[in-house]
């Protein structure tokens, strides 16, 4: 008998998730929920979101269960409205309309459960003039001028930061701020409502700090030219003499000065007041890192102010001293993986189960959410297999 989802694992626990299944920034909220303990039922469709990967190596549906329902089918809606009578958040990521037309929608949903938390998941938002058009993650960051701040070069493209910027920061971050918050309204005053969390809503919020410095006249609108984004000498990204690269951020005077003292070009420390040597101050610091390997590099700043890390690969990471020594990576079924994250004195989360298999867990889940429904379609597929 599993104990898994009663014991305490973390500070959510008692918290009842819903997932209906999807892709992306939805599944990850959802696991950020669950790495934090909430009890979190995927409910997945008859046979997988065929995205063309093995569900043990979905790590986003890692700490979940899974029950399938086919929502499609005439008593798939009531099944999962029986969850949702027993369920403290939903969270969806379909175009807006869907779950209305599947009889799942918010109005449904907070008729059989008043003080449910209805998380909508999009990355137009659930109106506007491109709400029902397809999307991903490049073009919701292209509109909110969050890609095209981003890169070194301000006559080549932008950089594209992986789906970093906008499915997870800007879309399940914001989506799991949003669903606590009201989870918060929910148990103060016993009412439920619905969270609509859209990647481009998110991502323009990120960068808030960045439109007060353009106002403020301390950042150009074009990429590769202020502080932060690579167009400053003593903050940008240099190879070394081995294919390797350093990551230096030595914004501060006196780490700017350690930096150059390690580096060994105090000489031309003082370009760093005269925007007209900037040039001259990345060829001495380009020039100084390739004469030098990674490892050698990471050697000298090691234990440093100077604001300097190798960059390392994603395979490398586990395996650097600090992240190793803090255990921000785990390891489960022979996949590393990061760990949960952020850290409680009092209510720890932790990785309990790995990723969620497509229904593996519906007589489970039937059984501790008492919705004896989910276990009928289960019986049907058994007996015409």
């Amino acid at each position: 008998m599993s104990t898994t989802h009663t014991a305490g694992n973390g500070p959510l626990t008692g918290v009842r998730v819903v997932e209906l299944a999807g892709i992306g920034p939805g599944p990850f909220a959802a696991m950020l929920l669950a790495d934090l303990g909430a009890d979190v039922v995927r409910v997945d469709r008859p046979g997988g979101p065929g995205l063309g990967i093995d569900p043990a190596r979905d790590l986003t549906n890692r700490n979940k269960r899974s029950a399938v329902v086919d929502l499609k089918a005439p008593d798939g809606p009531a099944t999962v409205l029986d969850l949702v009578e027993r369920a403290d958040i939903l969270i969806e990521g379909y175009r807006p309309g869907v779950a209305e037309r599947l009889g799942v929608g918010p109005d449904a949903c907070l008729a059989r459960n008043p003080r449910l938390v209805y998380g909508r998941m999009t990355g137009w938002g659930q109106e506007g003039p491109l709400a029902a058009t397809a999307g991903h993650d490049i073009g919701y960051i292209a509109i909110t001028g969050a890609l095209g701040m981003i890169g070194p070069d301000p006559d080549g493209p932008p950089t594209i930061p992986a789906n970093l910027v906008g499915d997870y920061a800007g879309g399940s971050l914001y989506l799991v701020v949003g669903v606590l918050a009201a989870l918060q309204h929910a148990r103060a005053h016993g009412e439920g409502q619905v969270v609509d969390a859209a990647i481009v809503d998110g991502t323009a919020h990120l960068t808030t700090m960045i439109h007060g410095m353009l106002a403020a006249g301390g950042w150009q609108d074009r990429r590769g030219v202020n502080l932060l984004d690579g167009g400053c000498p003593f903050y940008g990204v240099y190879e070394t003499s081995d294919g390797g690269h350093m990551a230096v951020g030595a914004l501060e005077e006196q780490f700017y000065a350690e930096f150059v003292r390690l580096l060994g070009i105090e000489e031309i420390a003082p370009a760093r007041r005269d925007f007209g040597r900037w040039p001259e101050l990345r060829k001495a610091v380009a020039d100084r890192f390739l004469s030098r390997t990674r490892e050698e590099w990471t050697a000298v700043f090691d234990g440093s102010d100077a604001c300097v890390a190798p960059v390392l690969s994603m395979r490398e990471a586990p395996a650097h001293p600090h992240l190793a020594a803090r255990g921000t990576f785990t390891e489960q079924g022979g996949i590393a993986q990061p760990a949960p994250a952020p850290r409680f004195s009092a209510t720890p989360g932790t990785l309990r189960r790995g990723p969620a298999l497509p229904g593996a867990d519906t007589a489970e889940v039937a059984r501790d959410w008492a919705v004896p429904a989910l276990e009928r379609p289960a019986r049907t597929q058994e007996s015409e297999a």
